[in-house]
């Protein structure tokens, strides 16, 4: 009798284990935009178009629908490391950095529109709608609004750290800031005032504000992800990344607000995309993109994340250099 239940037992643990091991739902689809892999990847609002930073091939823009290179866009003719890009909220323009220059890019035709000498150490970008103007988050603890078609510094955000991430409203009013002095700042784009501040207990790593800007994201490594209101500055609800510390470092890699801001789409290093409700919380749905060989040490970091156009149906860009679309 002794025997059967520890047998038993074993059965039923074994089940669990398994149960738990379950692997996750793969992408519908996916292609390769980076032999090697890539730097940066970044999905237009709507995903039908990448910007890819390529180790071997340098920058390009990709329509994702048709898994197409339509343009190469360096900034010389040397293949050109990218940093940072960018797409404006409506689509029609981007802008591409490397460590020391900034292009503007019309993207229907592929043109360089304009091309300036960074105003320092570029770590991060958001455009402001028509491209007017971007958005830069600096290495020199400031992120400064600048003129993207005419040059120069507008205006100037100072933290007491590195600017890691930027985000702008879609209507280009409203500026997000995360830094290396632990904190994420709300801005005003017209007047430079800081209207919010959430305090983390870590360097913050990414911020993004949803489109009609009601409501913010600021996650830091090994701390915490927060959504809050950005009328009263206060937590809507948070998501506890300390917890994770041991198993893997979790944090997110990537993210990015439903039109509607009610649902959020992250993603991580460990080559995992989330789906989450941020009003109760909770996750909706999680997939994992596949590794470039199963059978070595790799893994895929998500460099962004976009909802597309048709319903339940995402986008994620890998380090590892493909594109893969998701569905729900």
């Amino acid at each position: 009798m002794l025997r059967a239940a520890l047998r038993t037992s074993f059965v039923i643990a074994t089940l669990l284990f398994l149960g738990a091991c379950e692997p996750l739902p793969e992408p519908k689809a996916s292609f390769e935009v980076a032999v090697q892999g890539s730097h940066m990847g970044r999905l237009s609002n709507n995903g039908s178009r990448a910007i890819i930073g390529s180790i071997n091939h340098g920058g390009s823009l990709w329509q994702v629908l048709k898994k197409e290179r339509l343009y190469d866009w360096n900034h010389s003719k040397e293949k050109t490391t990218l940093v940072a890009a960018a797409f404006s909220p409506e689509g029609d323009w981007a802008m591409t950095s490397d460590s020391h220059s900034i292009v503007l890019w019309k993207v229907e035709s592929g043109e360089a529109f304009r091309f300036w000498t960074a105003p320092g150490e570029v770590l991060s970008i958001a455009l402001a709608p028509n491209g007017e103007y971007a958005l830069l988050g600096m290495a020199d603890h400031s992120a400064v609004i600048f003129d993207s078609k005419r040059g120069g510094v507008k205006r100037r955000f100072n933290h007491s750290g590195r600017v890691r991430s930027v985000d702008l409203s879609a209507d280009g009013k409203l500026a997000l800031t995360g830094s290396e002095d632990r904190s994420s700042t709300l801005w005003s784009v017209a007047s430079g005032k800081a209207l919010q501040t959430m305090q983390h207990e870590e360097d913050v790593q990414l911020v993004r504000l949803s489109p009609k800007g009601d409501r913010a994201l600021s996650a830091a490594k090994y701390d915490k992800a927060v959504v809050w209101n950005t009328s009263n500055g206060k937590a809507i609800g948070e998501i506890p990344l300390s917890a994770e510390k041991i198993k893997r470092g979790l944090r997110f890699s990537a993210a990015r607000f439903s039109s509607s801001g009610r649902y959020l789409l992250v993603g991580r290093p460990d080559q995992r995309v989330q789906l989450w409700d941020t009003k109760s919380m909770k996750t909706l749905a999680e997939w994992g993109v596949l590794k470039r060989d199963a059978w070595k040490p790799t893994s895929a970091a998500i460099q962004d994340v976009a909802f597309a156009s048709a319903k339940r149906t995402y986008y994620a860009i890998a380090s590892n250099g493909f594109i893969h679309q998701l569905e729900r």
